[in-house]
């Protein structure tokens, strides 16, 4: 078990959260001597930045935009005299990608992978009644031994630059809200579900994990506030009659009151709303509820303007907007787990998500964008560096399914984006990161990972771990472009027919096809890079879609353009976006609206 409680912070009863977000001190480390030099003990001379958000796109200096290395961000927290007898956190929603918490000039603990929370007990540290200092020693420097993947060079000026892996800007802080949280000695610290539909009713199994020996009992109520199930015990069912099921754009939420009673007393009370539904893979087909499901909607990330890959609850409320406007139904996480919120909106909205760890990168190549599909191979999980990768990867698994088992929106777990499969011997790293998956997730969603232009019927040694064939494909844009679009074509269904020949019964999801598109770019007749050519682009794919039946979903590439490291390929970031990094239509938006709406949810059931 994980050393410190997932469970999202909430209000109730018996605990108490508040947010921390602000403007928190800000200073930068080239030479990493902070803590040799006590900066635990109060910053000095140090800048203001605002949290939650990722600190490059504030400034006009390009040093400091680029920097990477150690920095260190502080604040004060009060903390009141009537918390004292319970425990007391900070909660970091993430820290990007490695970091150390000191509480009042002590080291209190540390935590690697920058997408996922870091819990800091101060209790014991913390003076009641008065300001504590909070300081958080932070590091964005990639590395080959940890996810996502990249190396850190040094220039010949003596500073460190990020060489990623991966098409994304390494963005990096404390990008999502931090909270100060209040316990009881004695609280919840896990609770997992599970759904079984019977006819009109449901079943659902469930869990809890507490810190004490106190009994426990869960409540169900509906979104009028009315009881429908009551159960007592760390483990048991609750069978909830004429069941709403949380469906496909249409959700329904019970909340889920899991309480620790000391008699009558409440020790410790957790609410979470929760939708009830099912998922599972039956040949070729997604079902929702025991009915299929075709994905409609998009690959996104957590990007936009000034706070980068920060999170902004506008910019959330926008996006689902804008996706609800398309006809879409689904996206995923690429290329890492989102803030919490994300996904408590999704539940809200009954937008359906595969989740994604942040296990992108593992093609060893600057451009892989561009290698992907040239053959080339790097032997990535030969390196003597490979074992401590794979256990940040399986500890960054377990803590995404911890965080995220919960939601009704979860549909799927991606467990690697674009590896190199080419080789046998991603074969063992594979069977170890599934079968922790399967493990993990008492739900048993499916599992899938993202195939790299590389990864082909003759070519991939690891298709079969796959519960979905997830592809990412690019005929017509990295490779045969433009005029020789109908060269892609072909190429296109070469390999479709190659995976159809296979027989392998499972459904196939496109999580990437799309063509940079300049908003501004308008030519008659097309050529690259204009609005005419994407829309010629994604025709094609989805004439080849349309063709064949076990392709159960599609999510283009990209919801909006994002940032992505500076090179003659991109011209100030990634133009894939069907909406701009702004939120605003591109003329493929209109075309996918017009698709998506004419597709039932059924579709090629």
């Amino acid at each position: 078990m994980l050393e410190n409680s997932m469970l999202y912070p909430r209000n109730s009863k018996t605990r108490r959260t508040v947010s921390l977000d602000g403007m928190w001190k800000i200073k930068f480390d080239p030479d990493s001597e902070g803590r040799e030099k006590r900066w635990q003990d109060g910053l000095k001379d140090a800048d203001l930045i605002p949290v939650p958000a990722s600190f490059a796109d504030f400034y006009t200096d390009k040093d400091i935009r680029e920097y990477t290395g150690d920095f260190w961000y502080e604040t004060d927290v009060f903390v009141p005299e009537e918390w004292k007898g319970n425990k007391v956190f900070v909660r970091f929603g993430c820290a990007t990608h490695r970091a150390v918490v000191f509480v009042n000039g002590k080291e209190i603990t540390s935590h690697e992978g920058g997408f996922l929370p870091l819990l800091a007990d101060i209790t014991e540290n913390t003076r009641f009644n008065e300001f504590n200092r909070v300081s958080v020693l932070v590091n964005n420097e990639l590395t080959v031994t940890n996810i996502p993947c990249g190396e850190t060079r040094v220039l010949k000026n003596g500073k460190k630059m990020s060489k990623p892996y991966f098409d994304f800007y390494n963005y990096s802080g404390l990008q999502r809200p931090v909270k100060l949280v209040m316990v009881p000695e004695e609280y919840v610290f896990d609770f997992t579900v599970d759904h079984k539909l019977f006819g009109s009713d449901a079943e659902v199994s469930y869990s809890v994990v507490t810190t004490g020996k106190h009994p426990v009992e869960v409540r169900v109520l509906d979104e009028e506030g009315r009881e429908v199930a009551l159960s007592s015990g760390r483990e048991g069912k609750l069978v909830i009659k004429n069941v709403r099921p949380w469906e496909v754009l249409d959700s329904y939420l019970y909340t889920f009151a899991v309480r620790i009673l000391d008699g009558s007393r409440i020790i410790d009370e957790y609410t979470e709303e929760i939708g009830i539904r099912t998922v599972e893979v039956v040949h070729d087909s997604i079902l929702i509820n025991q009915k299929p499901v075709y994905l409609k909607g998009f690959g996104k990330h957590e990007d936009s303007d000034i706070v980068g890959r920060g999170f902004n609850i506008g910019m959330m409320k926008r996006d689902f907007e804008c996706m609800k406007w398309t006809g879409a139904n689904s996206f995923r996480t690429s290329h890492y787990p989102y803030s919490e919120e994300i996904y408590q909106m999704a539940d809200r909205e009954g937008f359906l998500v595969i989740d994604e760890v942040a296990a992108v990168g593992m093609f060893e190549s600057l451009m892989n964008f561009m290698e992907a599909s040239t053959g080339k191979k790097t032997a990535f999980f030969e390196k003597e560096t490979t074992p401590q990768l794979l256990e940040n990867h399986l500890k960054a698994i377990e803590e995404m399914i911890t965080r995220d088992k919960n939601h009704a929106c979860v549909i799927a777990w991606s467990l690697l984006n674009e590896p190199e499969t080419t080789d046998k011997a991603a074969v063992p790293y594979f069977e170890k990161v599934f079968a922790k998956a399967h493990e993990l997730d008492v739900q048993k969603r499916p599992r899938t990972f993202a195939l790299v232009m590389n990864s082909l019927p003759g070519t991939c040694s690891c298709y079969q771990f796959a519960d979905i064939i997830s592809l990412n494909r690019y005929y017509g844009w990295y490779m045969m472009g433009g005029y020789e679009i109908s060269d892609a074509e072909e190429a296109f269904r070469r390999e479709m027919d190659e995976w159809k020949e296979l027989g392998l019964d499972r459904p196939f999801l496109f999580t990437e096809y799309g063509a940079d598109t300049s908003a501004m770019e308008h030519k008659l007749p097309s050529v690259m890079w204009s609005q005419e050519y994407q829309m010629e682009y994604l025709k094609m794919c989805h004439r080849v879609f349309d063709s064949y039946s076990f392709i159960k979903g599609e999510q283009v590439w990209n919801f909006a353009d994002f940032q992505t490291t500076e090179g003659i390929m991109r011209v100030n970031g990634n133009k894939k976006g069907i909406f701009t990094r702004q939120r605003q239509p591109k003329d493929a938006a209109w075309y996918f609206r017009e698709r998506w709406k004419s597709l039932p949810r059924d579709y090629k059931k």
